[in-house]
């Protein structure tokens, strides 16, 4: 007799079959430096004059070249960056409809806490600090799962 229920889903039907649609291809990393915030001219009432980075836009550029984010960044990630300087920038100079655009940028670099657990990025000291064992401190599957073992027909499991 066959099992009990209905038969089981045609595997072709299946909504996940946990396999990536596409493989990943697995690039190079190369680190690279930090640019400098460049000089350049920009067009103003008809006439190029030199563009002035904020004093606040400085330091931004500057925490993000000493953030340890940095480290990992390539060098169009870097350029993306420095499209985003620009942007903070013009928000600072008081251009608050660039508020979304500039959020949304600096969050793909891991800008704040939420930004880098959505990223799976974590510090290095706070992973020591716990062991490796994540942020809950809860003990992994495979330590907890350790000494489990099949019981084969007839057999008693210890201590039974």
């Amino acid at each position: 007799m066959a099992g009990v229920g209905p038969a089981p889903k045609d595997p072709s039907r299946r909504a996940r079959r946990n396999k990536d649609p596409q493989p990943q291809t697995v690039l190079r990393f190369e680190r690279a430096e930090a640019p400098e915030l460049p000089d350049f001219r920009i067009e103003q009432d008809g006439d190029l004059v030199e563009f002035v980075w904020p004093e606040r836009t400085r330091e931004w550029w500057a925490m993000w070249k000493a953030s340890p984010q940095a480290e990992h960044f390539s060098s169009t990630d870097w350029d993306f960056l420095l499209d985003t300087a620009l942007i903070h920038a013009r928000y600072w100079r008081g251009e608050v409809s660039l508020a979304a655009e500039l959020r949304l940028r600096v969050a793909k670099h891991g800008a704040t806490m939420e930004d880098r657990a959505r990223l799976r990025m974590a510090f290095a000291e706070a992973d020591e600090a716990d062991g490796g064992k994540g942020a809950s401190g809860a003990e992994g599957a495979r330590a907890r799962y350790a000494k489990l073992r099949v019981l084969k027909p007839g057999e008693e499991s210890p201590g039974g």
